[in-house]
């Protein structure tokens, strides 16, 4: 997986290729955070357009996200997810709890 991580100065951005899954949930978590809680956003957009797989383990990883941004009543959103990725996102509820276009 890869991820391309950036920001505006109000909202960090993520664009995620690849899988997310129990192999790299971790390392994203960790890049991701390092970036959120060093800086005073709020906000987290995460790009799935090139996301090709997810499974539990990239569901907790979002989840933690977005628990994440609501203690700093921020909000998590995701774009650009893939039928494949939205059925699964759907199946595990995410998609009642967040935003995703």
């Amino acid at each position: 997986m890869n991820l391309k991580i950036y920001d505006n100065g109000q909202e960090l951005f993520v664009k995620f290729s690849g899988e997310l899954d129990h192999h790299t949930a971790t390392e994203a978590r960790k890049k991701i955070d390092r970036k959120y809680k060093n800086n005073n956003f709020k906000n987290i957009v995460m790009d799935f357009e090139k996301l090709d797989f997810i499974d539990s383990s990239g569901i907790g990883f979002i989840i933690g996200r977005y628990k994440a941004a609501k203690t700093r009543d921020g909000k998590l959103e995701i774009q650009n997810a893939n039928n494949k990725v939205i059925r699964i996102l759907n199946m595990s509820g995410i998609t009642k709890l967040i935003n995703c276009k």
